[in-house]
């Protein structure tokens, strides 16, 4: 009997006992799969929306910045 079957005839059994209902069950799955989901999420090292864009921003200016030296070097080799 493999491990996810000894779970569930445990659980049947104890649900038929009234000891656990599903929705004790239910609940007990939502905590669980939010805690994995936040677990997950540390380990990306995800960044906020508002941290995004404020990056994006800055990249966005550093890129017009270095297109604009690259025009002045390339109108300085002209000369």
């Amino acid at each position: 009997m493999s491990n996810s079957e000894k779970i569930l005839k445990t659980l049947s059994h104890l649900i038929e006992n009234g000891i656990l209902t599903s929705k004790d069950i239910r609940e007990e799955m939502i905590t669980d799969l939010k805690f994995k989901k936040d677990k997950i999420i540390n380990k990306l090292n995800l960044v906020s929306r508002e941290e995004f864009e404020v990056l994006k921003k800055i990249i966005e200016k550093q890129d017009q910045e270095i297109k604009k030296l690259k025009k002045i070097k390339k109108a300085r080799k002209v000369k």
